[in-house]
């Protein structure tokens, strides 16, 4: 039975860096809220974005202090919007924010906590990364698996660049090109010969280029899961 949506739902906020992740959460909220609370109707969300482009320059520069304080001026403008629980449909960016969360007034669902709760529950022993090369790269993954008694796999050096390539020519851009795909599977096939059990779409654009029924391994779609934490955060009582 549907819940009866009222006004104690929580006001989501959405921090955006790329338009095509922050869509695609925006719209599982949207989507998914309608079934768990009736016919169109989902949470109030607000989202604010700078663009792509000055994140970016601070990764790049490896200025993560700087990437933490961008994202907490678009909390920042949220919260005086209304909202009460903040999301980052961006993998990368959370190595800033992890610098910055305990400055925020309200709460922050962590993108890459949230996985790391779905893949305890599923049961998997090591998995797959997949995103950006700073992300698969960096801290923000293994500092949460560690501690859950998780092992990873990344892919190797020519892998992460390739896929790097793929995300910020194409997939930002909503570009979605079948040989991506295959190359996407070939590495994945790779992760799984390494003993992965699952694997973890960890850029919030991959899951528009590779589903489940394409993955040679069951996926951890990123994206979906933050925004499906953020619906039932913002309806729990």
């Amino acid at each position: 039975m549907a819940l009866k949506a009222d006004a104690s739902m929580k006001h989501i906020g959405i921090v955006a860096v790329s338009a095509e992740g922050a869509a695609l959460c925006y719209r599982t909220i949207c989507l998914e809220g309608a079934g768990l609370l009736g016919s169109q109707t989902h949470p109030e969300v607000s989202l604010h974005c700078f663009p792509l482009s000055g994140y970016q320059h601070l990764i790049d520069c490896g200025r993560w202090d700087a990437v933490g304080e961008r994202l907490l001026d678009s909390a920042t403008r949220l919260v005086r919007a209304g909202a009460e629980l903040l999301i980052c449909p961006d993998n990368t960016v959370h190595q800033g924010l992890d610098l910055v969360r305990q400055r925020c007034p309200i709460p922050w669902i962590h993108i890459a906590e949230e996985v790391v709760a779905e893949a305890r529950q599923r049961s998997l022993k090591r998995i797959a990364i997949l995103g950006t090369r700073f992300l698969m790269e960096g801290p923000v993954y293994p500092s949460r698996l560690k501690p859950a008694g998780i092992d990873y796999r990344i892919p190797n050096v020519h892998q992460r660049q390739r896929i790097n390539q793929i995300i910020y020519d194409q997939l930002v851009y909503a570009r979605l090109l079948p040989e991506s795909l295959a190359y996407f599977q070939e590495v994945i096939r790779d992760l799984a010969a390494a003993g992965c059990e699952g694997v973890a779409l960890a850029c919030t654009e991959i899951p528009l280029l590779i589903g489940e029924a394409e993955s040679p391994l069951p996926i951890l779609d990123s994206t979906r899961i933050l925004a499906r934490a953020a619906l039932r955060h913002a309806v729990a009582e």
